[in-house]
């Protein structure tokens, strides 16, 4: 089953009709009328709508009333309200799918397909990094996003950070929760997982062709079930949900703020403008260590030095915060972060060429 945001199907309609009428009461004659379908048609429309979770009461000569909205991450429910310009406004829903990532790759090159998500309410072959399961059962929020971004390559060496400062922050402002980012791609509270982000990318030269982003959230899941299940894969680290109630909660708004917090990053490093100071104070705080991110981009070295990914992450953090500041002196602030130096000794020098292009004068801070 597939329902999209741009669908007409009558039962939208019909779903639409009654959403606007605040809980009233609308007869079958006015539905049909408005419409214009047949009572039997309008009955049909009713019956499906209440196979997608909406509650509907019906009562002779009164007619049909909306008292509860679905549980179920439907593309209108997403789209409804949401204040973004093109992440999302394109929605692709499936009841059970073989990996929202596998569908929205075979979408990633149409133009056309910018900013869509794909959701489903389960996955079957969900997969984390290095193609390892990821369990996806209903209740969680398994999601993909196709993006044709205009920030260069090497600004996509930051994007999984901003992706997960943007999930981090959907949590705490949605649940009063301040969850961990664990390089590169988790998140978790209390040391449990909650969420796990996969990237996709199609690269010619320096040009990205597209991204596409999938987004595993245990939002109101068995959590134990699921770690009986992984508890001996490679980097166990425990399994928690996001929301403990037993009355299944919607997803939708959480899912809507989260898309509306990954434009604006997408958006700023566009920019090249990212809040640099947020970045800073994650990283400052321990929910982000760069010992941790060391061993990413130092796996990329070769026995006769680097080739460029760890100077090229430092080198944008010094132009962000160059750009974010206007202040050239700002720079001093490499101080802040703990332990930078000490874990990026190669790329001292790359960064400080890249800082005498904007400031000849400036020396490399100590690391003490």
């Amino acid at each position: 089953m597939i329902y999209t945001s741009h669908d007409s199907a009558g039962f939208i309609k019909v779903l639409s009709f009654l959403k606007s009428h605040n809980s009233e009461y609308l007869s079958g004659q006015d539905v049909s009328d408005l419409l214009k379908i047949s009572r039997v048609a309008v009955w049909k429309h009713i019956k499906k709508i209440r196979a997608l979770g909406y509650k509907i009461e019906s009562k002779q000569k009164l007619g049909y009333r909306l008292i509860k909205d679905t549980t179920l991450p439907l593309p209108w429910e997403i789209t409804d309200n949401l204040k973004t310009k093109l992440i999302g406004k394109k929605t692709y829903y499936f009841d059970s799918i073989d990996s929202t990532q596998n569908f929205a790759q075979r979408l990633a090159s149409d133009h056309n397909e910018n900013g869509s998500v794909v959701v489903a309410r389960k996955q079957i072959t969900g997969r984390g990094r290095h193609k390892r399961r990821w369990l996806s059962p209903q209740g969680g929020i398994w999601l993909s996003v196709i993006l044709q971004p205009s920030f260069d390559i090497s600004v996509a060496t930051v994007f999984p950070l901003a992706v997960g400062l943007a999930l981090a922050n959907t949590i705490e402002q949605s649940y009063k929760i301040k969850p961990s980012l664990k390089w590169p791609n988790d998140v978790t509270i209390d040391g449990k997982k909650v969420a796990g982000i996969l990237i996709d990318a199609s690269i010619e030269a320096t040009k990205i062709e597209y991204l596409v982003l999938g987004v595993g959230i245990n939002f109101q899941i068995n959590a134990k079930d699921i770690e009986k299940k992984i508890r001996n894969t490679p980097n166990f680290c425990g399994v928690t949900t996001l929301v403990n109630e037993k009355t299944p909660v919607s997803p939708a708004p959480f899912i809507r703020k989260f898309l509306e917090a990954l434009e604006f990053w997408v958006k700023a490093l566009e920019a090249h403008k990212a809040d640099l100071d947020e970045l800073l104070a994650k990283i400052e705080k321990g929910e982000i260590k760069f010992e941790e991110a060391s061993k990413l981009f130092n796996s990329s070295y070769s026995s006769n030095g680097s080739n460029g990914r760890v100077e090229t992450f430092a080198e944008i953090f010094c132009m962000l915060m160059i750009e974010k500041t206007g202040d050239k002196e700002a720079l001093s602030d490499f101080k802040r972060i703990p332990g930078f130096l000490e874990y990026f000794p190669r790329c001292k020098n790359v960064v400080l060429e890249a800082i005498k292009q904007f400031d000849p004068r400036f020396s490399m801070p100590s690391s003490d």
